[in-house]
C-alpha cells in the first residue's frame, strides 16, 4: 500500500510554530515580485514578514485604511494594498466599509480591512492557558485525574459521531483512510501510511495537534482519542508517538483489520513503552 495523504482542510488551520509562539501571522503566499538579482527565497522571507506586520497592525490598532496601514508602517499605499489583496485572498484580513459616526458626508465611506476569525486565531491567543486552568479546577474540584479522564473521553466521543460516520461508509480497507480524511477535517492534519516492515497494518500520522499543550500536562486527552480510534476502526491500536510527549507527529500502529471483527479489544493507549 502506497502512503496515502490526506491535506489539512481549510484555511483556518493553525501554521507552523511561529504562529504560536512570537504572535505571527501565518505565512500567506509567495514573493509577488522577484527583483533581479535577489535570491528568491530571501524575497519570499520578506514578503511574509511585512505581510505579517500588516495583519498585526490591523489587530493592535483596529479596522484600518490603506493609508492609515501605509503611515503606520512607513510603506507605500501601492505596497500595502498589495500585501492586503494577498491576506485577503488568504481568509486573514476581509474589507469592510467604515463605520460613520454622526452626521455622514457625502461621498462614499471609506474602505477599512479587518481582520476574520480565521486571521485573528493565528496569532497567540491564551485559550490553551484557559484549558489548562479549566481541567486543573476540575482535577481539584470533582475528583482528580479520574475526573479529567471522564471529561477526555466526553469530549472525544462528541466528535466522534462525524469520524464514525466517515467510517462507515467506506470498506474495511478503508476505514484508516477514512478515519485521517475526518480527522483533517478537524484541523489534525491526518495521513494514513502502511506501517514499516515487519508490522503488518498501518500507521495513523497526526501532524498537528490543536490541542499539545494542553495534553502536556494532561494526558488523559491523548488516551481517550487513542481508545475512541480502537473503538471505531474495531480493533486493537497502539499509540507509538504523540506531538505531546515531544514527538514531531502523533503516531497510531493500526494492525490489519480483519473483516470479521467488530469488537474492539482494549486499546494500548499512551506512547510505545520501549
Amino acid at each position: 500500500m502506497t502512503q496515502r495523504t490526506v491535506e489539512a482542510g481549510g484555511r483556518g488551520l493553525p501554521g507552523p510554530e511561529e504562529l504560536r509562539n512570537n504572535g505571527v501571522v501565518k505565512n500567506v503566499g509567495e514573493a509577488r515580485e522577484t527583483p533581479t538579482g535577489a535570491p528568491q527565497e530571501e524575497l519570499a522571507t520578506g514578503e511574509r514578514s511585512t505581510r505579517n506586520r500588516v495583519a498585526r497592525s490591523i489587530l493592535d490598532h483596529g479596522p484600518s485604511t490603506v493609508a492609515e496601514l501605509a503611515g503606520r508602517l512607513g510603506l507605500t499605499q501601492a505596497a500595502v494594498r498589495r500585501h492586503l489583496d494577498a491576506l485577503v485572498a488568504d481568509d486573514v484580513v476581509e474589507a469592510r466599509e467604515q463605520r460613520v459616526y454622526g452626521t455622514r458626508t457625502r461621498g462614499r465611506p471609506a474602505k477599512v480591512f479587518a481582520l476574520t476569525d480565521c486571521g485573528r486565531d493565528a496569532f497567540d491567543q491564551s485559550y490553551d492557558k484557559l484549558a489548562v486552568d479549566a481541567l486543573k479546577w476540575i482535577a481539584e474540584r470533582e475528583g482528580g485525574s479520574e475526573a479529567v479522564a471522564a471529561f477526555a473521553r466526553a469530549r472525544i466521543a462528541a466528535q466522534a459521531s462525524a469520524y464514525r460516520k466517515a467510517i462507515e461508509a467506506v470498506s474495511p480497507d478503508e476505514r484508516t483512510e477514512a478515519l485521517a480524511k475526518a480527522l483533517s477535517a478537524d484541523g489534525y492534519a491526518a495521513t494514513a501510511r502502511s506501517a514499516p516492515l515487519p508490522q503488518k497494518g498501518e500507521q495513523l500520522c497526526q501532524h498537528h495537534c490543536p490541542v499539545a499543550h494542553v495534553a502536556e500536562q494532561f494526558p488523559q486527552l491523548c488516551e481517550a482519542e487513542t481508545e475512541i480510534f480502537a473503538e471505531l476502526l474495531g480493533t486493537h491500536v497502539q499509540r507509538l508517538a504523540t506531538i505531546a510527549h515531544g514527538d514531531g507527529v502523533c503516531t497510531t500502529f493500526i494492525p490489519k483489520i480483519s473483516h470479521t471483527t467488530h469488537n474492539a479489544p482494549a486499546s494500548t493507549a499512551g506512547r510505545n513503552p520501549a
